[in-house]
């Protein structure tokens, strides 16, 4: 069960090599024939379809990554170079601000960046954090029966919270946890 944060994340320098591609004059024409119909396509669909206005979720909130490859940018853009790449589906990270399709997010470990709203998900995902193996419980107290233990780095589904006690799922099995041995929720979660 245990996962550590530093194999989920990889700088870009430690990548490998680069990718290059050969020039082909025949497949150059082709997209650009494919970008004007694709550009005409926007130009139509923009007027036809009513605007759509930007997230009006609340900030900060907890998402989770949507791939298994994710790339956190240095700014909103693919122009902007890739300062981490994340190699595990469903990591929480959270969302401190939003500029048109990019989110400017921050992990467990307080590395910031930016991703593409595509890549994540609304789905939520918590990390076990603490010095050492956590228990989670079949009801909200420490003196309930244990249904699994975990270690810190353990990534679990997001179920719900109650109080200072949230409910979780690690690879089918479902318990409570205290509040504070988590990583992707936040004292309000336990208000409702």
């Amino acid at each position: 069960m245990r996962l550590l944060l530093a194999s989920l994340r990889r700088s870009p320098q430690t990548a490998g090599s680069a990718t290059f591609t050969k020039y082909d004059p025949a497949k150059q024409r082709n997209a650009v024939l494919h970008g004007v119909h694709g550009a005409l396509f926007l130009l139509f669909a923009a007027f036809a379809l009513p605007s759509v206005a930007q997230d009006t979720l609340p900030l900060p909130r907890f998402v989770s990554l949507k791939a298994d490859e994710v790339y956190m940018r240095a700014g909103p853009g693919t122009n902007y170079p890739v300062n981490w790449s994340y190699l595990r589906k469903g990591l929480p990270v959270e969302i401190l601000k939003e500029y048109e399709d990019w989110r400017y997010v921050r992990d467990i470990d307080g590395a910031e960046g930016w991703i593409h709203r595509i890549m994540l998900s609304g789905s939520r995902s918590v990390i076990i954090t603490g010095p050492s193996i956590r228990t989670g419980y079949d009801s909200p107290d420490l003196g309930a029966d244990a249904v699994f233990r975990a270690e810190p780095g353990v990534q679990a589904s997001f179920i719900s919270c109650d109080v200072a006690w949230c409910r979780v799922e690690i690879d089918g099995v479902k318990g409570w946890m205290p509040m504070t041995d988590l990583w992707g929720v936040y004292a309000e979660d336990g208000d409702g």
